[in-house]
């Protein structure tokens, strides 16, 4: 019997060396050595179930991206990682390059996989970060930081130009920004609510829960947030074992998920994101797993797994995001056989592979 958040393992397949013997070794010299297999696809559900999610790559710094080597390379014959993440956790996709909040650095980790390489985002002065937790980024490039360490959702342009902030250090406590058309949505952990402004003019509008709501709409952490194609805002509370759903007025609609550890429930729900047909990803970063949900709530698969040694393993996971439009970058990473609809990026906060893209796979 498969034990709860059990996948299969997948390793490497080495090719056999061979060696030489006795007086032929010494007259003929080594046998040349096989070329190794390469890594197999690391797919979930693990066989007899259908595939959905494959393990395409993983990456922490310029180096695993495939930086072009340097003549300094060439002469020490060795890579050296530039910008290498320390502690990361929020993360977004935009225009071909992969934003990463990390929280060492007080800076953001921009991956440009079109040319392979990463830069430090880390201003100075007052528009510095602090603890910056979750970037979004709006459709004309504007991100938005929420920073715990300065208590501020911090706001630069496209230009890395700083545009302003919202909220002050007695005020809140921004854990992560869900953006729509003409608001922002802040998860608050001071003021255990997730707090609604106008996008135009940073005023605050509402909060929610609203006031007068019943005590199943009550928040204790939020911490991330999603707003889905039906219009739903959903929201990972960390304090309370479960995602809470409201429309975007703040209305409660419902809940799903309850504490425990095993499929269907949450030990520290963390990252949340939604896909274009309405399944929620939910990162646990106690069981490091990523569990998939229909629009119901109901479970439907789970990936990765605790570990550092196989591919598609998770160490202390952070952050889900889900993209469209940028999975090109990653195509040659699908199986044979196969077609990627859209990658998931998950963040690990220790180990070697920081950034893990997976794909939702299909069978052409």
């Amino acid at each position: 019997m498969k034990k709860p958040f059990q996948f299969l393992s997948i390793r490497l397949s080495l090719g056999v060396v061979g060696v030489c013997a006795g007086l032929l070794a010494l007259l003929s010299g080594c046998a040349t050595n096989p070329k190794p297999d390469g890594p197999k696809p690391t797919f979930f559900p693990p066989p007899p179930d259908e595939p959905r999610v494959q393990f395409l790559t993983a990456f922490s710094s310029d180096v695993e991206l495939g930086r072009p080597s340097s003549f300094a390379d060439y002469i020490t014959g060795k890579t050296t990682p530039a910008n290498r993440l320390i502690k990361p956790y929020g993360l977004a996709l935009y225009d071909g390059k992969v934003f990463v909040c990390d929280t060492m650095a007080s800076a953001l980790e921009i991956f440009d996989l079109a040319k392979k390489r990463t830069r430090y985002f880390a201003p100075r002065g007052e528009n510095r970060m602090e603890t910056p937790i979750n970037v979004s980024i709006d459709a004309d490039g504007t991100r938005y930081v929420a920073d715990t360490g300065r208590s501020q959702v911090l706001i630069y342009g496209k230009d890395d130009s700083f545009r302003g902030a919202i909220g002050d250090k007695s005020e809140i406590k921004p854990c992560d920004v869900a953006i729509t058309a003409d608001r922002l949505y802040v998860a608050d952990l001071k003021g255990h609510v997730v707090r609604v402004y106008g996008k135009a003019d940073r005023k605050l509008l509402f909060s929610i829960p609203r006031e007068g709501a019943g005590p199943e709409a009550k928040l204790f952490s939020p911490t991330n947030l999603a707003v889905d194609q039906q219009g739903r805002l959903l929201v990972s509370d960390t304090g309370a074992f479960l995602v809470q759903i409201y429309d975007l007025e703040g209305k409660y609609l419902r809940t799903f998920g309850q504490q425990g550890v095993g499929p269907g429930l949450f030990a520290r729900p963390k990252g949340l994101a939604v896909d274009r047909a309405g399944l929620a990803y939910v990162v646990d970063a106690t069981t490091q797993v990523v569990q998939v949900f229909d629009t119901e709530g109901k479970l439907l698969m789970f990936f990765g797994q605790p570990g550092v040694s196989t591919y598609g393993e998770l160490v202390l996971p952070a952050a889900v995001e889900l993209d469209y439009d940028n999975v090109g970058y990653f195509q040659k990473y699908v199986a044979p056989g196969y077609q990627c609809e859209y990658v998931i990026l998950v963040t690990s906060q220790f180990g070697s592979r920081m950034v893990n893209v997976y794909g939702f796979v299909k069978k052409k």
